[in-house]
């Protein structure tokens, strides 16, 4: 499954202009959707990515979104349930639900109430209350984070909407093994990208794991009428959301034709991922859109299982 950012020209702005933009990744190669998750992020920057899923959902009612990554600890894991079921209504199967800790910006915790210290158990924690609560039993929890007594969500998901961690950490790791449906990565090479899925399976014995993995990889990529172009698209984007010198991220970050592209991510598919969030940097929205769909089209020839 390949899919690119749901974009802020595709959640704000008229309606028909939005409208256009999600007609042509209907249109295209592209699989799905993925969008982001931040409360205040450095400069104020923020989007929930509950509400941006929903829109994105009711827009394009047969394309999946991908929430990439919610930041569950900042939230009760009640409400959030809710949350899923109500966009399960409309949405169902079209939902995946990527879970982080966060990024550098402690602040963004602070502001919450979170500890950053400890937003990484209190994310465990989440997770395991959030599995229970999406059965449509009555279930109860107690931890010390938060606590809550038969507490019933119905209706529970149909199918069951899958939880894929994220993060590069040893703790991350090991939540993807121990608690998720898969593990998405950022910033790593296909190296170790294959070595943490071989360390995830050896993790996973502790518990009956899902038959069928999903593991993912979150990339930004730069495309340009040439590789300077492409280039000074991708370093532009990335240093003003991250705040950090591009050369921090250049080795994990592709650009150039949608043929170098597909190329550099090939490797990745080989080592087993199976879900590629490919943001674009290009001179437009349109395309950024149509190059990724040329990307997605070049690696689902080489790689026919991507189609589902």
């Amino acid at each position: 499954m390949i899919g690119t950012t749901g974009s802020a020209e595709m959640l704000s702005g008229d309606f028909e202009s939005r409208s256009v933009l999600i007609k042509q990744v209907e249109q295209s190669e592209i699989d799905h959707l993925f969008i982001a998750d931040h409360i205040s992020f450095h400069t104020g920057l923020g989007m929930d990515g509950m509400v941006n899923a929903a829109t994105l959902a009711a827009m394009s009612p047969k394309t999946t979104i991908f929430i990439g990554v919610y930041l569950l600890a900042l939230r009760h894991p009640v409400p959030v349930a809710r949350q899923l079921s109500s966009i399960a209504l409309s949405a169902s199967g079209r939902i995946v639900l990527g879970i982080g800790v966060g990024g550098e910006d402690r602040h963004e915790m602070e502001i919450c109430g979170v500890d950053p210290t400890r937003r990484g158990k209190q994310t465990n924690h989440c997770m395991e209350a959030l599995d229970g609560l999406l059965t449509g039993e009555p279930f109860s929890y107690n931890c010390e984070f938060f606590s809550f007594s038969d507490a019933l969500i119905k209706p529970a998901p149909t199918p069951a909407i899958p939880m894929i961690v994220g993060g590069r950490s040893d703790a991350a790791i090991r939540r993807a093994a121990l608690l998720g449906d898969g593990w998405l990565g950022v910033w790593c090479s296909p190296t170790r990208f294959g070595a943490v899925l071989s360390e995830i399976n050896e993790l996973a014995a502790e518990r009956s794991s899902p038959s069928v993995w999903q593991h993912g990889l979150q990339v930004w990529t730069g495309f340009g009428r040439n590789d300077k172009a492409a280039k000074t698209y991708l370093a532009t984007q990335m240093e003003n959301m991250y705040r950090t010198p591009f050369e921090r991220f250049e080795k994990y970050s592709p650009y150039g034709s949608p043929q170098t592209v597909a190329e550099l991510l090939a490797p990745y598919v080989e080592q087993g991922c199976r879900w590629l969030n490919v943001k674009a940097c290009a001179a437009s929205e349109e395309q950024g859109i149509e190059a990724i769909s040329e990307v997605a089209g070049l690696l689902k020839k080489e790689f026919p299982d991507l189609e589902s």
